[in-house]
């Protein structure tokens, strides 16, 4: 059992480490509202992760051959809804710079779901998911073995997305003022533009 641990820890680290798209925009909505916000934007994030963990578990290959004729369409999809995002934060930050802080009108639910829904629309997460468990069936081949592989999967993208989260706190603590918060507003607004036309891209 410890080494389906082991692995359901280090897939969801693997996914969860690269800051992509999401894991830019955590660390900027942590620095202009709070931990706790970005605390609950993070465990939307490992929701997902978990989530598709299950997926992968139960019926990695169907999943996968269903997802491969729309994972570009969902990959865009992702991507538009970022740069309304982007564009968003900027706006936000131009009219109302520094009235953010300490949740402003960004509140712990809203962030959940927020991240909740633009995490889940990249395709990529359950593929990937879905590549570990098929390749390492035996890992997850009783009821018992599956359902630890994902919660320690959850466990780790939930670690990795909460330091995340504090690290973009702790930023907005250092960057104080009306003038810091327009500027990392707008910087966030750039860093998360610049990640969605990627996305797009692929």
């Amino acid at each position: 059992m410890l080494e389906v641990v082991l692995s359901g820890l280090v897939t969801g680290w693997a996914i969860a480490i690269p800051i992509g798209a999401v894991g830019a925009f955590l660390v900027t909505l942590s620095s202009r509202t709070s931990f706790r916000v970005g605390a609950a934007a993070a465990l939307g994030i490992a929701t997902v992760d978990g989530g598709y963990a299950l997926v992968a578990v139960l019926a990695g290959a169907a999943v996968a051959d269903a997802l491969s004729p729309v994972a570009t369409g969902l990959r865009i999809a992702s991507g538009i809804v970022l740069l309304v995002i982007a564009g968003l934060t900027a706006v936000h930050a131009v009219a109302r710079a520094g009235t953010m802080r300490d949740g402003g009108t960004m509140r712990p639910r809203t962030a959940y779901l927020l991240f909740l829904g633009i995490t889940a629309v990249n395709p990529t997460t359950v593929v990937y998911f879905a590549a570990v468990v098929l390749g390492n069936q035996h890992l997850t081949s009783g009821v018992a073995e599956g359902a630890v592989f994902v919660a320690a999967a959850f466990a780790a993208s939930a670690s990795w997305q909460l330091v995340l989260a504090g690290g973009g706190a702790s930023l907005g603590r250092v960057a104080t003022g009306q003038r810091a918060h327009l500027v990392t507003g707008l910087v966030s607004a750039a860093v998360v533009a610049g990640l969605a036309v990627h996305t797009m891209l692929g």
